[in-house]
């Protein structure tokens, strides 16, 4: 059934006229080619970035390849809640449908520093502002049904742990340890929400798109070293945003829910990411930590 992907390049061929794409991250790295690729296929494509000017950037350079490209820069800071908040209701007011939402944006080995919301950095961009950002355009998304969410995870998960009695790495801290716990937090999401939207026609995978030469290292010295070492055997942004894309479009996974994809292709998780139990509980501890009910 895999028919479209060879080599981990996404080979449908399917058209986006006429739907809308929303990608976080979209300024930089695989976001940023996502974009540009589903803007070619005749989307509309909203880049939510946090950094405006660079998000403008990265739009220009989209037109340059692809003149007709209808893709637009809106501000988003996915580290503060009230600017998730006022971006969705501007969104809503301007926007009738969403077709596909991309929670592609992330944070790399930073330092410890808390986000607006004190939440710890990592988790609380890569995990929780994406849980509000999906949870505040689910509405959307069901009336715009058939709709797809992509959740860009990584390989990290497979050494990640959910910390429940200290989510937040407030007792300790590790950079490379609340990496992975975020992104097993992004695996363990997709399955739950995946369960919560069955009979819905809006699906939600998970994709590793593999080690990407991008500038999430630039906080670790040593794993910038060590990407500069095999910088042979990483990938280029645009085949690291090959599986997002295919995620996106690909007609045989139009009904295809809560799986995880590398390389165009279903792939496997670690045996914490599986973990129904604890996806539950990390989603009942989420949304507490947001202040929200998820009535579906």
């Amino acid at each position: 059934p895999w028919k479209y992907s060879a080599g981990g390049t996404c080979m449908s061929m399917a058209r986006l006229d006429g739907k809308t794409v929303l990608i976080t991250g979209a300024n930089t790295g695989i976001g940023k080619e996502t974009a540009l690729d589903l803007a070619i296929r005749g989307a509309r494509v909203i880049m939510a970035c946090r950094d405006v000017e660079k998000g403008e950037e990265a739009a220009t350079s989209i037109r340059h390849i692809y003149r007709e490209a209808n893709v637009e820069v809106r501000e988003l800071d996915l580290a503060d809640t009230s600017s998730i908040r006022a971006f969705v209701q501007r969104l809503l007011r301007e926007v009738n449908h969403l077709h596909v939402l991309i929670n592609n944006a992330g944070v790399m080995m930073c330092p410890y520093v808390k986000t607006n919301d004190g939440f710890e950095m990592q988790l609380g961009v890569n995990h929780l502002g994406h849980f509000l950002l999906t949870y505040l355009l689910i509405g959307l998304l069901k009336r715009s049904a058939p709709a797809r969410i992509v959740v860009v995870s990584s390989l990290a998960h497979n050494v990640g742990w959910i910390r429940f009695h200290d989510l937040l790495s407030q007792g300790s801290y590790n950079s490379g340890l609340a990496y992975c716990q975020s992104k097993l937090a992004n695996l363990l999401f997709t399955r739950e929400l995946a369960r919560r939207l069955k009979g819905s026609s809006v699906t939600v995978n998970s994709v590793h798109p593999g080690l990407v030469r991008s500038d999430l290292v630039r906080h670790s010295t040593i794993m910038s070293l060590l990407f500069s070492l095999f910088s042979l055997f990483l990938k280029s942004p645009r085949d690291g945003a090959q599986t997002s894309i295919y995620c996106a479009v690909a007609e045989e996974l139009h009904s295809l829910t809560g799986k995880h994809f590398s390389d165009c292709a279903p792939a496997s998780v670690a045996p914490q990411g599986r973990n129904e139990e604890t996806a539950r509980k990390l989603w009942d501890a989420s949304s507490e930590l947001l202040g929200i009910v998820w009535d579906h």
